[in-house]
C-alpha cells in the first residue's frame, strides 16, 4: 500500500468512528500564521490568556511538537444539537450542551491511532484535542476541511461550523489535502452581530473582548463598561455562529455523549439564580462548564442581572 491507499483507509476509518471529516496536510511551519500570531500577541488580543505567549515556536511547527512527524490529521466532529435551551434561561454554548467534548474526541484520537498502528505499521503520534500549542483551526483549513470564516471559525458549505477540531500528528508520511477557497464574500454578519464588537476586522477576533473569553477564561472580575452587552450569554457565545448564513446548512450530531442533561434544557432564569453548587455538580459532573467551576458560573450570572 503507499501513501494514497494509506490515506484512504485513515478517512474511511474516522467516518466509522463518527467524525464528519479528515484532512491531512503535510507537517511543516506555518509560515503564513506567524506573522498574524505574533501581531495578535503583540496587541494583547490574548488578554489575561497568558499561556498563548508560551511555546510560539512549537505553535508553528508539529515537528518541534512531536519529534518526526510527517503529517497532520486533522478532524471534525459535529456537535449541532437537535434542541436548544428553554428562551426564558441564560445560555450557555451549545458546544457545553454533553459531556466535556475532550473525553469524547480523545478516546476517538486513541481508537484511530491505534487503527493505523495496527493497518499500516509502526507509526508513533500524538493527539491533539485544544490542550497543547496548536493551532487547529489553521491547520484544519490547510487540510482542506474548510476555509477560516472572518469571526475567525473555521467554515463549510455543507455544514457551516458547530463542530470540535482535533488532530493526529503523526510519523507517517501521506498524501495531502489542498485547501479550499473561501466564500465569505461581502457578507459581515458575524461583524454587525458581535455584542462586544470582539471582531474587530475581518478574520481578526480581539479575544480580549469577546463574551467567552470574559465568562470562560477570565479569572477577576468582568469589567463593569461591559454591562448590558452580554445578551445572557452566561458561558461562552453564539452569537457570530448563529448568524453566519452557512449554518442554516448544520445538522443535528448523533453523538449520544453530547446529547444535554435533560434538566438542563429545561432550567429557566429563575433555577439558574438558585442554583446550588451540589445541583451544578450533578447536572454537570462531566461537562465543559466545570471548567468555569461554580464560583464563576455564579459571577457570571450576577453580572447578567
Amino acid at each position: 500500500m503507499g501513501k494514497s491507499q494509506y490515506s484512504k483507509l485513515i478517512k474511511t476509518e474516522a467516518k466509522r468512528l463518527g467524525f464528519l471529516s479528515c484532512g491531512i496536510s503535510k507537517a511543516e511551519f506555518l509560515e503564513e500564521e506567524a506573522p498574524r500570531l505574533e501581531a495578535w500577541l503583540k496587541k494583547g488580543m490574548h488578554g489575561e490568556m497568558q499561556y498563548m505567549e508560551n511555546h510560539f515556536d512549537k505553535r508553528l511547527d508539529p515537528t518541534k511538537l512531536v519529534e518526526g512527524s510527517k503529517s497532520v490529521i486533522s478532524l471534525l466532529l459535529n456537535y449541532y444539537p437537535s434542541e436548544e435551551q428553554n428562551p426564558d434561561s441564560y445560555k450557555i454554548s451549545k458546544y457545553a450542551y454533553g459531556t466535556d467534548y475532550h473525553f469524547v474526541i480523545k478516546d476517538k484520537l486513541k481508537n484511530l491511532l491505534y487503527f493505523i498502528q495496527e493497518e499500516i505499521g509502526e507509526v508513533h503520534g500524538r493527539a491533539f484535542v485544544d490542550s497543547a500549542p496548536v493551532l487547529d483551526k489553521a491547520w484544519a483549513a490547510k487540510s482542506g476541511l474548510g476555509w477560516m470564516g472572518k469571526h475567525s471559525n473555521l467554515l463549510t458549505k455543507e455544514v457551516g461550523s458547530f463542530y470540535f477540531i482535533a488532530e493526529l500528528i503523526v510519523d507517517l508520511e501521506l498524501e495531502y489535502d489542498s485547501p479550499v477557497t473561501d466564500h465569505c464574500g461581502t457578507c459581515k454578519a458575524c461583524i454587525d452581530a458581535c455584542p462586544t464588537q470582539a471582531i474587530v476586522e475581518p478574520y481578526v477576533v480581539d479575544g480580549s473582548k469577546c463574551i467567552s473569553y470574559f465568562t470562560i477564561e477570565l479569572k477577576n472580575e468582568i469589567p463593569t463598561t461591559h454591562k448590558g452587552q452580554f445578551d445572557d450569554w452566561m458561558f461562552g457565545c453564539d452569537v457570530c455562529q448563529d448568524v453566519c448564513p452557512w449554518n442554516r446548512f448544520s445538522k443535528s450530531h448523533d453523538e449520544p455523549l453530547f446529547n444535554p442533561h435533560p434538566e438542563l434544557l429545561e432550567m429557566s432564569k429563575q433555577d439558574w439564580d438558585e442554583i446550588t453548587a451540589d445541583v451544578f455538580k450533578r447536572i454537570f459532573k462531566k461537562s465543559a462548564l466545570k471548567r468555569t467551576k461554580f464560583s464563576g458560573l455564579k459571577r457570571n450570572i450576577d453580572f447578567l442581572k
